[in-house]
This record gives C-alpha cells, structure tokens and sequence, in this order.
C-alpha cells in the first residue's frame, strides 16, 4: 500500500488540487455544502496518507519531522470538523514537495555516458608480432597496442611509432587536434583523427586519466546528494516544540479544542510552501532568461560563492578557431588567397575549414595532385605550380626564404596567441594566417559585473598552453591563470580552493570540464557543451549565452534573501498566534485561521516578486 501510495503522489496532489477547487466552486457559487463538505473530506483523507506514511518512517528512526507536526495538525483540524484546513494544509504540503523534487531529482545519466565513451577493446600485439582485438580489461601495463584512424586510444601511454592528430576535447577541452609523434603521450577516450600509432600503455583502466574523470564525478555526485534542506534542520526543533507545547497545554488545561488549536495554528503551512514558492519563482525567473538552476540547494551555494573558476575553450571562448589576422607578401593578393582556398578546401581540418569560411565566395583552382605532410601541412600542384600550405617546419622543409618582417610577423602572432599558417608558392612565402579561438562577445564586462557583484577570485584554467592562457587573462582582466592542466590538475586545484574555505563555481562545456563541475558547491555548465557537462553541472547557461552568467548570481542571490524572508514571516506569524492563544482574548480558531492562510498568501505574493526581478546593471546591486 505505501508503494502505491508513494508512487501516486503526484496525482494525489493533482486530485487534492481538484477537489479543493470543486469544494469552493459549490461552497461560494452553488452554496452546495454537503458536496463542499465531502470534497475537502476526501481531499484531506487523501492528502495526509502520504504525509502520514512519511511521518511514520520518520519516526522509526527516532526523527521527529513536520511531517509529524503536519500530520497531527490535520488529523486534528479533521477530528473537530476543520475539513477546510486539513485539506489545504495537506494540499500545501504535497505541492511543496513536488516543487522541490521536480527540480531535485536529477538522472545520474552523466555517469553513464561517461563510461559508454570508454574503450572498450584494443588492438594488442601478440608475442608473435600480430596484432589481435582484445577486451579492454585483458591490457596490462607495458602492453603494445596500435590505434588506428578513427579508433580510440584505449589507455594512456607513449607513442612508440606512427605519427598522427588526435582529438583530445575529452581531456583537455580543446578543439584542435594534437599532432602525435614518437615520444608523445596519449591518453585513453581520445579519438586519433589521421594516421596509426604504436603505443605502450603506461596507466590502463581506472587508473586511465578518464577512468579518473569518471572516479571523481562519481564521489562528487554523491557527496551532493547528502546534503540536507533547512526545512529538515528547522523541524529538529520546532517540531517537538509545537508538540510539546500542545501536550502541556492539554494537561493543563484539560481542553481537547484548544490543544488542538494550538497543533493546527503552530503547523508552518507558510514555512511549508514559503521555500519552494521562492525557488520555483527564482527557477522559473532563470528559465524565462536562459538560465537553468537545478533546485533549492544550487540557489542557497550559488549566492554565497566568492570564487569562479573557468575553462577556457567554448565557455570565455567561442569553441570554434577563426581567422584572426591575414599578412600577404606578394604582388597578387587575390591569386595567392586562390590558391590558399583551394588547398584547404581539400581538407577537414578545423584550421583549414576556419580559413576557407574566413576566405568565403573566391575563385578556386583545380588542385591536381596533393601530398600530406604529416605533421606540417599539404603540398600540391595548382595552375603548374608548386603550392605548400602548412607550418613553419614545412616552410623551412620546402627551403623557403623568410625575411625578417615575415619572422617578425611570425613572432607577434605567436605572441598573440594564433596558431599559424603558411602559403608558399614555388618557394616563395605569399602568405601568414593567424587562428585563434575568438573570446565571446561582451565577456570582459561580464567579468567585471561579476567582480562587483561580489566574486572576489576569478580564475582561468585550460588545458592549452600557458602563453595563450596568460594573454586570454591579461586581456579580461582575470585573477589568476593556469594554462597545461588536465581534468585531474583542475580538480585538485578548486579542492585546495575549497579547504582554503572558498566558495567555489565552477564554468565549464566539455566531458574534461565535468569533475570540476561536480566538485565545485555549484557547476555551471554552457548550454552547448556536451550532456555529460550539462547533467553533471547544477546551472545551465542555455544557449551558451555568458551574459546570463551576471544575471544567474544576481538571481540566486536575491532568491536566498526572498527565502529567508518568507521563513521570518511563516516563523513570526505562528509564533504571534501562538502567543495570542494565551494572551489575548480576541484570538480564536476562525482568527487565527484567517491570519494563518493570510501568512500563506503573503509568502505567495513575496516569492511570486522574483518572477519579476532583473539585476541592476553594472552597480552590483540587485533588487
């Protein structure tokens, strides 16, 4: 029966909801009070079951929770005909848990998905030299394995030969492909774009640098769950305290009505649905404003964070390389940005596709023969001539002359943070593209409102390198930056944050990014990263928008202060009726009754205001 019961609970409510309404409508516009009567009857022999069923478990373990308080207030408003209250008290009560779980009760998919993306086989060498498919659990340290194209690294370990690109968004976040060669370390869940690898495992399984990815937001989901609500804390001794009251009372006294009166007056109907009223307005305000918050606890952490950390690629950063600057060294512009586009329209590279978008609608021409230079680039034969596209080293592979302006150049885009492309024709340099990752539009002014606001620390942390990583912070104006960490430096590094007493978020999009987001008191994931990040993440920046990021803290922040006043109305006005019991001769049950469901409204309309709310630009004040 309490399986049936709990697993209704919704349509309980929904039902109670009805069948409240249906006792009003007869009451007020057909004045039919035997249907009145009986709706709220069966509305409050409905309500408290699973209220009464949860009471009973509470104190089996010896907890006395308000749902004991709220349970005895019914069943006593119920014994002295009070169907009214006992049906909208119960009503209150079940619809305030539905608020909260639907926001709370979140999948743990994220760990699913992070292990559907492990390896599951490896092409392992044999001691005949061959090489066959074996499970992932039958690799060993030391084990030779080879990767080919399209295949994912099934361990981390070293390159022993083959060169390749592998696409390591997994671990580090970053978009462009790494170019692997003898020597080079790899890491198990990245994906070898081109090319084949030998490599020797080195940490197999879960000592993988993604089996740990997995390891940590597994722990730091589950320390989340743990955590308790205040309604939960306050109930610790309110409850016994109305309880015991009553009870003396009747001792006393020896009244059965006022013991009860003062059950049913002292039940915290606006405390029950002040909190989640405040967070389902707070919730449905970021909603409406593309900003997703996963529940109470995520609004409580949220406005009291003092340190932000962020990854770089995809969240200050747009994901995606683009042209940033374009130096030509010849006398025909528009011939070599030809022969350019038409070179890289032969590739899938993201640097190549950033260049043939940046170059749009030209003219190309028919590429006869092409050669790829692993490592450095493509050569090919255009229009009779001899085109290379690629790096330095291909430059210097094909004996081309860089003068000192094309080194100079060189150097200042390196600085700036590009990666560069070079175009020679038959030997001579005629063109130098820088790429880069674009920062988001606005984000430097974002980053201050947060700083007034009241984030105190923000910090960069990336897996790139630490040259770019700096000129990323120098230009925002951030705190700190740490550039060349893997998810597991990250992680460490917002727990040394956290045991130094900061309140840490956490802004991230990629599969590398989600121990972090679980670690940190609140996750904060862009709404185009990956579903790993988005179900592991307690807020969602949807659509990737980084200027809801102010509006998200200025939110919770004016959430946390609407919760606490509702709690001091719902608190202060029990405590008024209480005291008018017993010293006052005017406070009956109708009164008290009217003031009770009064108070109710009051915390309604307060936590319905958040509906309204937008921060005040610039000012780091919100309202």
């Amino acid at each position: 029966m309490q399986r049936l019961i709990f697993k209704n609970k919704r349509k309980i409510t929904l039902i109670s909801a009805i069948l409240i309404i249906a006792a009003f409508t007869s009451h007020y516009a057909f004045h039919v009070e035997p249907v009145a009567m009986w709706a709220l009857l069966v509305a409050s022999i409905l309500g408290v079951a699973p209220i009464m069923i949860q009471a009973y478990q509470a104190l089996r373990v010896k907890v006395v929770s308000i749902d004991v308080l709220v349970t005895i207030a019914v069943v006593g408003a119920f014994i002295i005909g009070n169907y009214e209250e006992s049906a909208i008290v119960t009503f209150l009560f079940l619809f305030g848990d539905y608020l909260e779980q639907r926001t709370l009760n979140k999948t743990r998919s994220a760990i699913r998905e992070l292990t559907d993306m492990a390896p599951e086989s490896a092409l392992k060498q044999m001691a005949d030299g061959s090489y066959q498919e074996v499970d992932i659990d039958e690799v060993d340290i030391g084990d030779v394995l080879r990767v080919l194209t399209g295949a994912k690294v099934p361990v981390d370990g070293v390159v022993l030969s083959g060169e390749g690109h592998v696409n390591e968004a997994s671990i580090t976040g970053e978009p462009l492909p790494a170019g692997k060669q003898p020597g080079a370390q790899v890491f198990a869940g990245t994906i070898l774009d081109n090319g084949t690898l030998h490599i020797q495992a080195q940490r197999v399984g879960e000592d993988t640098t993604f089996g740990r990815i997995i390891e940590l937001v597994e722990e730091a989901q589950d320390a989340k769950s743990e955590a308790e609500r205040f309604i939960d804390r306050f109930a610790k001794w309110y409850t016994p305290a109305v309880l015991a009251l009553g009870l003396v009372v009747f001792l006393i006294s020896r009244n059965v009505e006022l013991a009860i009166t003062i059950l049913v007056l002292g039940c915290p109907g606006a405390l029950v649905i002040g909190v989640p009223v405040s967070n389902v307005a707070g919730i449905g305000n970021g909603a409406r404003h593309g900003v997703l918050l996963k529940g109470s606890e995520v609004i409580h952490d949220f406005s009291r964070v003092d340190t932000m950390m962020f990854d770089k690629t995809g969240t200050l950063t747009q994901g995606a390389p683009q042209v940033a600057e374009v130096k030509l060294y010849t006398a025909e512009p528009d011939k070599a940005c030809s022969y350019l586009a038409s070179v890289e329209s032969q590739s899938d590279h993201p640097l190549a596709r950033a260049i043939v978008d940046h170059l749009g609608d030209i003219p190309l021409y028919p590429v006869e023969q092409t050669d790829v230079v692993k490592g450095g680039g493509i050569i090919a034969l255009i229009d009779g001539k001899r085109v290379a596209v690629g790096n330095a080293a291909l430059m210097n592979q094909e004996g081309v002359h860089l003068t000192q302006e094309a080194l100079a150049d060189i150097a200042r885009f390196e600085q700036e943070g590009n990666s560069l492309v070079l175009t020679s024709v038959d030997g001579q340099l005629q063109a130098l593209v820088g790429i880069r990752d674009q920062l988001r539009p606005g984000v430097k002014e974002d980053l201050q409102r947060l700083k007034k606001m009241g984030v105190k620390n923000l910090v960069l942390l990336s897996g790139d390198n630490q040259g770019t990583v700096d000129l990323v912070a120098k230009e925002l104006g951030l705190t700190e930056a740490h550039g060349n960490m893997l998810p597991e430096d990250k992680a460490a590094y917002l727990k040394e944050m956290q045991e130094k007493g900061h309140i840490v978020a956490f802004v991230g999009d990629g599969v590398n990014d989600s121990p972090s987001l679980a670690l940190a008191q609140i996750g904060i994931a862009m709404g185009s990263g990956t579903d790993v990040a988005i179900e592991t993440s307690d807020v969602v920046l949807m659509n990737s928008d980084f200027s809801r990021l102010p509006h998200a803290l200025g939110l919770t922040k004016a959430t946390a202060r609407n919760m606490r006043q509702n709690i001091i109305i719902a608190v202060g006005v029990v405590l008024v009726l209480l005291f008018s019991v017993f010293f006052s001769s005017w406070m009956n049950m109708s009164i008290g009754m009217l003031v009770h469901e009064g108070s109710i409204l009051v915390v309604i309309l307060n936590g319905m205001r958040l509906l309204r709310y937008t921060p005040r630009a610039y000012t780091g004040l919100t309202h």
